[in-house]
């Protein structure tokens, strides 16, 4: 007999063997999700997406708020133009400045403040009696300089008529020592003259000669130096005469006058008082032309410049100004410009009155544009919320921003036309990321 031996089964997978002849193997079907699961699966998969982003956002950085607190404006594409509100105040186009140019006392006032005032009218006198006595003392000391250079000139003049005088006197005995040689020549010859005596008058006659060389030598001499003297007084008179009317002017000057013709203004003197020297004490400005002046940003200093159109309305009719003066130094964050009429100012104009103006920039372009709003204080213009398409949150994005007008802020990049942004003010959530909107009408 065969020995029938068992062999141990182990449990394992079942599989499907196939016999000799049979068909192929048979597929065993994967169990599928059921349909019915797939929509509430989808919903909790958003869920957890959004709560993800939540928790992955800084702790704090998200925050709910109520429509109601914010305005929505749209991403529009539009005219930019490039112009700021200005408001200007009259002033007038010329003022001089009236400055003591002598200290003393107010001996009598001639003009009141707010007076109109001729050019050259006086209008007040002072007196000064240490300046009156310096400018006595100053006119004693340069008449007796021009006193002694006239008695200069006079001697100069006195020894050219000396020299003058001598030659004729030289010429004269040259002349009548020739004759008295020529004869005694003659009475020599027929032995009727002394040898001695025609050699006196020989020697005579050379002595004159040589008398009259030196004589022409040293009046030429004396010429040259007089001339250079004379120029010489000449010019120290002109200084001194100077000097004089500067002395003379000084006391002038106690009268103090209106420089230019205009409305007399800043002007408060009382009989009595005491002026230093330098001393403003008014100042005249021009009562016909006008110009304005304004204060402007200094965000907009680096793209303000001279000639910029300016313009306003007034009694219903547009009057165009120019930039025509830039002060650059800041205050208070603002600095101050000065604009002239290029036509006929409104006659109705008066100093001080403030006046509405608009400051062109540049040129009107084609742009992207969102409403000016509070948020830009906010935010430098360097970012902003922008509202989902469906408004229920809005998301913190960068953005570059250009030129900005009364109305609107040019886009330069990250944004669209078509997309909504906030443009309230940011208090209260400046530092979050993602804003969800709540609708107080749903709530």
């Amino acid at each position: 007999m065969g020995t029938i031996s068992t062999m141990e089964q182990t449990p394992g997978p079942e599989r499907t063997m196939s016999k000799p002849g049979a068909a192929m193997d048979r597929v065993v079907e994967k169990k599928r999700f059921p349909a019915r699961w797939t929509i509430p699966v989808a919903a909790a998969v958003t869920l957890l997406a959004m709560g993800a982003y939540l928790v992955s956002a800084n702790s704090g950085r998200s925050l709910t708020v109520s429509d109601n607190r914010i305005l929505l404006s749209p991403v529009v594409s539009g005219i930019f133009e490039d112009t700021i509100p200005v408001r200007a105040r009259v002033a007038p186009l010329r003022t001089v400045f009236l400055d003591a140019v002598q200290g003393g006392r107010v001996e009598e006032v001639m003009a009141e403040d707010g007076a109109t005032v001729e050019a050259g009218q006086v209008i007040v006198r002072l007196s000064n009696s240490d300046l009156q006595l310096s400018v006595m003392s100053t006119e004693s000391r340069v008449m007796e300089q021009l006193n002694s250079m006239r008695d200069q000139e006079l001697r100069l003049e006195q020894n050219r008529l000396g020299h003058k005088r001598t030659l004729v006197d030289v010429d004269y005995e040259i002349r009548r020592l020739t004759r008295e040689i020529a004869r005694q020549d003659q009475l020599l010859a027929k032995g009727l003259a002394a040898q001695g005596n025609y050699e006196d008058l020989v020697d005579e006659l050379e002595y004159n000669k040589a008398l009259r060389t030196v004589t022409l030598e040293s009046q030429a001499s004396d010429e040259r130096l007089m001339v250079a003297q004379l120029e010489f007084f000449r010019e120290k008179n002109v200084v001194m005469e100077e000097n004089l009317r500067f002395a003379r002017d000084s006391l002038e000057e106690l009268q103090v006058r209106a420089p230019v013709s205009g409305k007399l203004s800043g002007f408060d003197m009382e009989i009595g008082q005491n002026v230093s020297r330098g001393d403003r004490i008014g100042q005249v400005d021009d009562a016909d032309q006008f110009k304005l002046v304004a204060n402007i940003d200094e965000f907009y200093l680096n793209r303000t410049d001279i000639d910029q159109t300016v313009s306003f309305e007034h009694n219903g009719r547009e009057h165009r100004l120019r930039l025509s003066k830039i002060y650059p130094n800041v205050e208070g964050g603002q600095f101050e410009i000065d604009i002239q009429f290029t036509g006929n100012a409104p006659r109705d104009l008066r100093r001080g009155q403030t006046i509405q103006a608009k400051l062109t920039l540049g040129d009107a372009t084609e742009a992207l544009l969102i409403p000016n709003g509070s948020f830009f204080q906010d935010t430098g213009g360097k970012w902003i919320f922008v509202a989902s398409p469906d408004g229920d949150s809005a998301v913190k994005r960068e953005v570059k921003l250009g030129r900005r007008n009364t109305k609107f802020i040019e886009v330069l990049d990250g944004l669209e036309a078509g997309e909504r942004v906030i443009t309230s003010p940011y208090s209260g959530f400046r530092d979050m990321d993602l804003l969800v909107l709540n609708n107080s009408k749903d709530s």
